[in-house]
């Protein structure tokens, strides 16, 4: 059984909400996305993505994928289909013409999560009271720190930090990573865009996930934190406690 929180927020500083998220409970889907473009177009992009793959999830017969490779390769199928979708979009389209997504995506079956992502929006694993990321960023200040130019407390405070090297829409073919997570009792899977943990540091997510809160209200106080931080972004926070 999966206990479900969610909550999206425009921030004080942005005048609209790029954000999405979508909760497919019946299907244990759960997807948040960041849109990247000017005008509306990221909103678009957002929304395209959320909404098409929860459409592409209730249309699947999903119990018939049940090793890794098989749920994995579902997933890859309908993010590159989402994919194309957008990168089309925004060729048909001067308004739409960059506009692009990053998107985090988590798949809850028996005593598993199957977690794809693209992008800087995150999914981690709170257990026994510690915060661990699970997904890996596609960033510029990543590559750095990966190739040994700077450390990770150099990449907090870098002029580039919010630079994304890996989104939906921008190039034609997708390139997602994916994550299997083996679940315990009362573990707490939380997806977020970078709203949160841009203002929110992990110490304090992790003070927020330890309190007895249901779901719904742990997402508020995630979201509540952030705007108190200063909200300059958009805010998207699902929380699945196990």
């Amino acid at each position: 059984m999966v206990q479900i929180g969610f909550k999206c927020d425009k921030g004080i500083m942005r005048q609209n909400n790029e954000d999405a998220c979508f909760v497919v409970p019946g299907r244990n889907v759960y997807v948040v996305a960041d849109g990247v473009g000017g005008n509306n177009s990221g909103e678009v992009a957002s929304r395209t993505a959320v909404s098409e793959i929860a459409r592409m999830v209730n249309e699947a017969a999903m119990d018939q994928y049940r090793s890794p490779e098989e749920i994995f390769g579902f997933f890859a199928d309908i993010i590159e289909d989402v994919n194309e979708q957008i990168y089309q979009m925004g060729l048909q389209s001067q308004q739409n013409r960059g506009m692009a997504t990053t998107i985090v995506t988590a798949y809850i079956r028996m005593n598993s999560a199957y977690i794809a992502n693209i992008g800087d929006s995150r999914a981690y694993l709170f257990r026994s009271g510690k915060l661990g990321q699970i997904t890996r960023d596609h960033t510029y200040v990543n590559e750095l720190i990966d190739k040994g130019v700077i450390t990770e407390d150099e990449a907090e405070h870098h002029e580039q930090k919010n630079v994304i090297t890996k989104a939906l829409g921008t190039e034609h073919r997708a390139d997602p990573d994916f994550y299997k997570v083996d679940l315990e009792s009362n573990d707490i899977l939380l997806l977020c865009s970078d709203g949160l943990y841009g203002e929110v540091p992990a110490e304090k997510i992790a003070q927020i996930l330890k309190t007895d809160q249901n779901m719904n209200d742990m997402c508020t106080s995630l979201v509540q934190e952030a705007l108190a931080a200063g909200g300059r972004d958009n805010i998207t926070v699902i929380c699945l406690k196990i």
